[in-house]
């Protein structure tokens, strides 16, 4: 019987669909701390996976993490939505696809 090991930030629903997979999985719940480093190396992954798939499935993926993220860190998807658009408003967006080259001083 051959193990894979991931030690990875996986979705919640991911036993269940393993199991009905007819496999088993060891899985532990993370404390708070280990809970937003799995985070973070969560969305390290998730970009590496749209980098090189470049997809919507990829995309939703990583912003599912991003919600995730700032609700472990006590902010709302609202919240970040506002500020999400505070800042367009304040400094724009990218839709000029504006590539800056230099300044001089």
């Amino acid at each position: 019987m051959a193990v894979k090991v991931y030690n990875k930030l996986v979705r919640d629903k991911i036993p269940e669909i393993i199991e009905q997979d007819g496999k088993k999985c060891t899985m532990r719940v993370l404390n708070d701390e280990e809970y937003l480093k799995a985070l973070d190396a969560k969305l390290d992954e998730e970009l590496a996976e749209y980098h090189k798939d470049l997809n919507v499935e990829e995309l939703a993926d990583l912003l599912e993490v991003l919600y995730a993220a700032a609700e472990a860190r006590g902010f709302t998807k609202d919240e970040l939505e506002a500020v999400r658009e505070r800042k367009a408003e304040k400094r724009g967006r990218f839709k000029e696809k504006l590539f800056l080259e230099s300044v001089t001083e």
